[in-house]
């Protein structure tokens, strides 16, 4: 198993949290791991773990999840804010040269950071994410998201993971699920099992629920000419097909890929998930040569 440290830095008044799996020491870019909405940092464990050490692996918790702060003010719970947090953190350790491998939110990151800071970016890796968001799949994440339940075991929190979104992972057995559950939630002090993040995440979707979706397309714009992967759950109500072969179209070097009998959103584990994400970085190494080379 690949070890990794926690590290911390300092944005907007909080301290915010990150692992860093230590590799990469012929100066490829780091691969830097951005979760969905309700995650952390356990989410990636499984693909920092396969690939380190030959890649450096950095894996954020935003604000309000994990090991990170939780906000005074809910209202700061928004990819712009999520963004300026992981651009303090590749200030502060000096990344130049980033793969981001977003899921869900963590890819609606990626496009902002991509907006402003895209010079820093050598390939890009969209989980289940694009710039148009289907309305089932909202309705369903509103449904759930800031949902405070707690739980006297880790089987009980695993049952009830299995009850709620069967539908996601129909293949799962119970082990799935406690590996799931055990990403997902953390022991509280008092002993029962609980969410792992601040319930007030909800606030800002819930209050832009009558608000028109702005337009993210132009934010793809600056990936156009570095190797791209979209991954699509095939059950996926967040990421429609046609939305994916718009992003193809949009980004030249783009590899769509669909991770079979998944919904929203593949775990990074599935064989189809893991053999794309290392064409994708073999991609990626290929490029960087081909630059020492010619320069």
């Amino acid at each position: 198993m690949a070890e990794f440290t926690d590290g911390f830095w300092t944005n907007d008044g909080l301290r915010l949290h990150y692992r860093d799996y230590a590799g990469g020491g012929d100066g490829r870019p780091v691969v830097l791991c951005l979760a969905g909405l309700t995650r952390n940092v356990r989410d990636f464990a499984g693909l920092a773990e396969r690939l380190a050490p030959a890649w450096r692996v950095v894996v954020v918790d935003f604000r309000g999840r994990g090991q990170s702060d939780y906000s005074k003010d809910p209202g700061s719970y928004t990819p712009l804010t999520y963004a300026q947090d992981v651009q303090a953190l590749l200030g502060e350790l000096a990344l130049d040269a980033i793969v981001p491998v977003g899921t869900s939110l963590g890819g609606l990151v990626t496009m902002l950071l991509a907006a402003t800071d895209a010079k820093r970016i050598r390939g890009v890796v969209f989980n289940d994410v694009g710039p148009e968001v289907e309305p089932a799949g909202i309705a369903r994440i509103r449904s759930y998201v800031g949902r405070s339940g707690n739980w006297p075991t880790w089987l009980h929190a695993a049952r009830s993971l299995a009850a709620n979104q069967r539908h996601v992972y129909p293949d799962y057995g119970i082990e799935d699920w406690l590996r799931m559950a055990k990403r997902l939630y953390r022991l509280a002090n008092n002993g029962r099992i609980v969410i792992d993040y601040d319930p007030r995440i909800s606030e800002p979707m819930r209050n832009a629920v009558d608000e028109p979706a702005p337009d993210l397309w132009p934010l793809l714009a600056p990936l156009k000419d570095v190797p791209a992967l979209i991954l699509r759950g095939e059950l996926s109500d967040v990421l429609s097909p046609a939305t994916v072969s718009r992003m193809t179209a949009t980004l030249p070097r783009a590899q769509a890929v669909t991770v079979p009998n998944v919904g929203h959103a593949p775990t990074l584990d599935e064989p189809e998930a893991a053999g794309a994400i290392d064409r994708l970085l073999d991609a990626v190494l290929a490029e960087r040569t081909q630059k020492e080379l010619a320069g």
